[in-house]
């Protein structure tokens, strides 16, 4: 008896922290060294260039520097002095912002619509409709926007004939040019969108839905009150990209207005910095519009990076 309360205690095993045990070699340089090629690869295709605008934003670099015609000087904050102070600017800026907000409403309206649909139709429409979606798609962006102002043609667009519009000009008007182009990027964009909440839509699971519509719920009331709420990390990543993809259109307002509409009543900042660059021949000018572009799509990422990262404390 003796000996068995003598006896020393097994020892126990050493407490961990809620991380766990700290391996050898985890942490440090590793996670680096695999990370490496890639951040190779983003320097050598991301860095660099976006150094070399922001050097050219701030010197004075036009087609007599380019020649070497005239010494390149240093300008400092003097072009976004200049781009400020025009009022062009401000205005396409306002025009750009509004553009972007009508196709991202549209885009995820049409395409949440879409994705409910898949849900409630058989298997052989459904596979029509998400075969003719992602071949919207995939159509190129210059080939979708050329077949659109067919589509549109005052003179042999079979639209104008079927709704009888006679000769009437889609591009000629300001905002039935910006109308043009918005049914163009939605029609190339929704279905990202529609094939993204059809498969977050097909992982909520069906008693939730089953017992909302027991309990009398209609089906707008559903989506709003449970499908969209369990959808919204989803709705969050759409929404930021469209955003993004948006804000930066440049090919179908120059293919669909021939570069920027009458008198320029179409630009958008994509086309405005164009315009400066190359038709102008003042890059600093157009070096200045794409910082400032820069500048607001990364606030934009940021706050979605906060939210996302908001959202995973919460769950």
């Amino acid at each position: 008896m003796t000996n068995l309360l003598t006896a020393k205690a097994p020892a126990r095993p050493a407490r961990t922290t809620a991380r766990g045990p700290r391996r050898a070699g985890q942490g440090g340089w590793t996670p680096w060294l695999y990370l490496a090629p890639a951040l190779v690869v983003l320097a050598a295709l991301l860095v660099y260039p976006i150094y070399q605008l922001g050097l050219i934003s701030f010197l004075e670099y036009t087609q007599a520097q380019v020649s070497g015609g005239q010494p390149t000087t240093f300008q400092g904050f003097g072009n976004y002095a200049t781009l400020f102070g025009d009022s062009q600017f401000w205005q396409v800026l306002l025009a750009t912002v509004l553009f972007a907000t009508a196709c991202v409403v549209t885009t995820l309206a049409v395409g949440c619509a879409l994705a409910v649909l898949l849900t409630r139709v058989r298997a052989l429409p459904r596979l029509a409709l998400m075969a003719a979606a992602l071949g919207a798609w995939a159509t190129p962006a210059i080939t979708g926007s050329t077949v659109w102002v067919f589509l549109f043609d005052p003179d042999y667009g079979p639209v104008n004939r079927v709704f009888g519009l006679g000769d009437y000009s889609w591009t000629y008007g300001r905002f039935s040019a910006f109308t043009l182009v918005l049914l163009e990027v939605v029609w190339c964009s929704f279905p990202f969108v529609m094939v993204t909440v059809y498969a977050g839509i097909r992982a909520i699971p069906g008693e939730v839905l089953e017992a909302a519509a027991l309990d009398g719920a209609s089906q707008w009331k559903i989506w709003r009150s449970v499908t969209a709420p369990m959808l919204r990390p989803i709705l969050l990543v759409v929404t930021i990209q469209s955003i993004i993809w948006d804000f930066k259109v440049f090919t179908q307002i120059y293919v669909m207005t021939n570069g920027g509409g009458i008198a320029g009543q179409n630009l958008v900042l994509n086309v405005y910095a164009y315009q400066k660059a190359f038709a102008s021949s003042q890059y600093s000018l157009g070096s200045a519009i794409g910082v400032v572009m820069l500048v607001i799509l990364l606030a934009v990422s940021l706050g979605y990076l906060r939210l996302l990262r908001r959202q995973g404390e919460e769950l």
